[in-house]
């Protein structure tokens, strides 16, 4: 027993792990609604009392950033959820947002004790919870920065990775400014994920928060266009720069067909949608046409949301291709689970072999063949093997490619010096600095396509660098 959970070990072992809330899924596939609607108060109390209070918390062991979970966990059994929040925001200060689209199944809950045997701590929900809760009664207060620091720092790029650092580095007391190429900031959390999953105004409300620690925003400014690398340095005066640009440069299959009307990249389409809110058409002046059947190829959580995405757009078939088994698939249970209850079919262990054409040169369908599951390969998974013979058409009128991205080269080329791996990413070390002094990186321009919170690590590792370079380095 201990003093913040009355029950004894075995009582919390046979309390079921809680559900979100959660629209239906006939009804939330026709809206972009937010799927979950989290834990009420009861839930998450209920939920907390899982919590085994572990001595040597392991779940912690999973957490990227570093969470104080148990910490947090006790805060809301005592119902101080606002310390909760504040306790977490220690080590993560998106808190809202990682608390809905980090993959916690695969870190914390995995190592959770409780798993073992049994269910793991909904540690995800509980976080989304306490932010929630903060938010719908207004009880956010910034915190106190006790030393202003004479040193300018730019910032690359305002997706996870960025907006950490930038948040990492204002709290220390820095000058920090924030380049955004694209016109509104958030990166791949504005323009890759759907509303459904994460609304806008939560991201909006985040960035007002770091906004509200004394960091400038630049948008509609491109690195390497509007200003280099170099010049930041030099007419612009910053002392260290960090990049965390992305990956937003589509790959491609390279099957025949691809360059027809109908065919887009994951980018492109949830691009359109998110940022530029297609789906409210015609209320937003950015039309995106999808055809009564649509095919998206891919099995990662951009394919999940491109294929729900094109299902609430108005589908009557959204079809998931992807050559491997489901157990293969590297998107989130979560979002497999919501897919099928929104009635998205899978097409698995099936492989694209080219794009048909109408007489109009417009998608009219795709030739597929089945495949089966050979040896693992270098991913670990069970390679695919073509069936001889097994080849089909799917009908579609519109093929969504979501197999993966790379960096814009952009920034690579017009900066002398900046180490480059074949794939486009920029070279890193441990402590995400690049091979010029003074210039950093994260997030998927140095990892290629990877988490929302694997960013926001690189960010946070790259602020405690750059803080120690700055110390380090005459003014």
């Amino acid at each position: 027993m201990s003093l913040h959970n009355p029950l004894k070990p075995s009582q919390r072992m046979k309390i079921p792990r809680q559900e979100s809330i959660e629209q239906p899924g006939p009804e939330r596939s026709v809206n972009f609604l937010e799927v979950s609607f989290g834990f009420d108060e009861e839930r998450a109390i209920v939920e907390s009392q899982r919590c085994l209070e572990c001595k040597e918390p392991l779940c912690m062991d999973g957490c990227p950033v570093g969470i104080d979970i148990r910490g947090f966990i006790q805060l809301v059994l005592e119902k101080d959820y606002v310390g909760a929040v504040k306790k977490i925001r220690e080590a993560n200060y998106l808190p809202a947002i990682c608390g809905r689209v980090c993959p916690q199944e695969s870190q914390c809950e995995e190592l959770c004790v409780l798993g073992k045997k049994l269910t793991p701590v909904a540690i995800g929900k509980l976080e989304r919870f306490v932010a929630d809760y903060e938010m719908k009664n207004n009880l956010f207060t910034s915190p106190v920065i006790v030393e202003r620091r004479p040193e300018k720092v730019a910032i690359v790029g305002s997706g996870p990775s960025g907006l950490t650092c930038a948040a990492e580095l204002a709290q220390r007391g820095y000058q920090v400014t924030i380049f955004e190429a694209l016109h509104a900031v958030g990166g791949v959390l504005r323009y890759g994920i759907p509303e459904f999953r994460l609304p806008k105004e939560i991201l909006d409300l985040e960035t007002e928060r770091i906004k509200g620690l004394g960091v400038e925003i630049y948008t509609n400014f491109v690195v390497g266009r509007t200003a280099t690398i170099d010049e930041l340095f030099g007419e612009w005066g910053f002392k260290a720069i960090f990049l965390g640009t992305g990956a937003g440069t589509p790959n491609f299959l390279g099957i025949p067909g691809e360059s027809l009307s109908g065919v887009y990249s994951a980018n492109e389409f949830l691009t359109r949608v998110n940022l530029m809110g297609a789906y409210r058409f015609p209320a937003n002046d950015t039309p995106i046409k999808i055809g009564k059947s649509v095919g998206v190829i891919g099995g990662g959580n951009t394919a999940m949301d491109a294929v729900r995405t094109a299902r609430r757009l108005g589908a009557e078939k959204a079809y998931l291709i992807y050559r491997r088994s489901r157990e293969e698939m590297p998107a989130r249970d979560e979002e497999i689970h919501h897919a099928e209850q929104e009635g998205i079919e899978f097409l698995l262990l099936t492989n694209p072999l080219r794009i048909l054409a109408d007489d109009n040169n417009w998608v009219r369908g795709m030739e597929c063949q089945r495949m089966e599951l050979g040896e693992p390969d270098e991913s670990g998974r069970r390679r695919p093997v073509p069936v001889k013979g097994s080849e089909f058409v799917v009908e579609l009128e519109t093929v969504i490619e979501a197999i993966g991205q790379k960096p814009n080269p952009i920034i690579q080329a017009t900066t002398p010096g900046l180490e480059t791996s074949k794939r486009g990413t920029v070279v890193t070390n441990d402590k995400q600095g690049t091979s010029r002094g003074g210039i950093f990186a994260g997030g998927d321009l140095s990892r290629g396509g990877a988490t929302v919170i694997l960013a926001m690590k690189d960010g946070k590792n790259a602020a405690a660098a750059i803080h120690e370079y700055l110390q380090q380095t005459p003014a």
